[in-house]
């Protein structure tokens, strides 16, 4: 009985040591398995957070915009540029209308366009101007149908002793004779812009251009097309800058280019001075053989120019003899491509007399249709 008492005493205490031991055992292990915090934090180095302490990317890393490439990103567009990656809003579209007659003018700028004109051209037999004063045998009406977009005109007071902006006349003449040309015959020129302003309505994508000889005072001139309703379309060029493309002018509904043969004058920026912004070849020439590209009057480093086409008779006069001659469109045509091998552009104006013979809307066409290896 003792003998087992002994042994029930043992085996207590060897159970009771056995529990103290795996208690030791599991807080031993349990400290082990502690595990110092990984740092987090940006780990690339090419971000501009990067933190090189960091062992665990926590996503938060920061890298600096790149530059912007500015430009048209639409593929659709004629500048389309496939670099770019922020769109400037410089795209732009071939148009599908014609400006002057065709499609391809309305991206050319305005110096780059070659437009047929009338010289005098308001001095007519339609309009009761008989030869030897008279320049053309029909009117307006019928030079714009045809197509001329360019109109010399030369204003006067119809008489000397009236300089008031209702005696403004479109007649032709020398004003130093004591006398007002208008004696020859005048044009009122209300009836006549007015036509031009129908004309212009009627073609609301062509650019018309007028080159006025100019003797009345400024603020009549400009009296008359503010009555007329010409003024809003008047463009206004500063200089040596470049010129706009013809889509540019309609777009802006800026159609009418307006130059005069007298200075400057701010009060009047939309009338140009023709000498100032333009120049022109020689005029009246004793036959077609002595016609060049010569620089007569104005600025020759300017990029507007007028290439004068007619012939003059013994007495100074324009010669209706020889019209057929002056404004064959053959003629025209290499006259216009000597003008652009000498001066690496197109005539800007192909300027006749007698415009009813030959065809000068169409050797304007041509020289317009001439590619851009003729320019050189």
């Amino acid at each position: 009985m003792r003998t087992l008492a002994v042994f029930i005493m043992a085996s207590l205490l060897l159970l009771s040591g056995c529990t103290f031991l795996e208690d030791d055992i599991v807080e031993e292990t349990e400290e082990k398995e502690e595990v110092t915090p990984l740092v987090k934090g940006c780990t690339d180095p090419e971000a501009m957070n990067h933190d090189p302490e960091a062992e665990e990317d926590d996503g938060s890393c920061e890298y600096e915009e790149p530059e912007p490439i500015l430009g048209c990103t639409d593929p659709d567009a004629e500048n389309y540029n496939e670099s770019a990656t922020e769109d400037d809003g410089s795209c732009w579209y071939k148009e599908t209308e014609p400006c002057n007659g065709m499609v391809d003018l309305c991206h050319r700028t305005y110096d780059q366009v070659t437009f047929p004109e009338t010289h005098n051209s308001f001095s007519t037999h339609e309009d009761n101007i008989y030869y030897p004063a008279s320049n053309h045998r029909t009117g307006f009406q019928a030079q714009w149908d045809a197509g001329m977009r360019a109109f010399m005109l030369d204003t006067h007071y119809l008489t000397s002793a009236d300089l008031s902006a209702s005696a403004v006349r479109f007649c032709h003449g020398d004003p130093d004779r004591g006398f007002s040309p208008c004696t020859y015959g005048a044009v009122d020129p209300w009836q006549w812009l007015n036509k031009l302003k129908s004309g212009m309505n009627s073609e609301d994508r062509d650019i018309v251009t007028l080159l006025i000889e100019n003797h009345v005072e400024g603020d009549h001139l400009k009296e008359l097309f503010d009555d007329v309703g010409l003024s809003d379309w008047m463009y206004v060029h500063e200089f040596n800058a470049e010129w706009p493309t013809l889509i540019d002018l309609i777009n802006m509904d800026k159609r009418l280019v307006v130059f005069w043969e007298q200075s400057g004058d701010s009060a009047h920026p939309y009338f140009h001075d023709f000498l100032t912004f333009g120049w022109t070849t020689n005029y009246a020439d004793d036959n077609t053989e002595s016609m060049d590209c010569d620089p007569l009057r104005g600025d020759s480093n300017q990029v507007v120019f007028h290439m004068n086409n007619w012939l003059k008779n013994q007495a100074g006069l324009s010669d209706p003899t020889r019209s057929a001659e002056a404004n064959d469109v053959d003629f025209m045509v290499d006259r216009a491509i000597e003008c652009m091998e000498q001066h690496g552009k197109r005539p800007t104006f192909i300027a006749v007399d007698w415009w009813e013979d030959g065809d000068v809307v169409e050797a304007a066409r041509r020289v317009n249709l001439l590619g851009d290896q003729a320019l050189s």
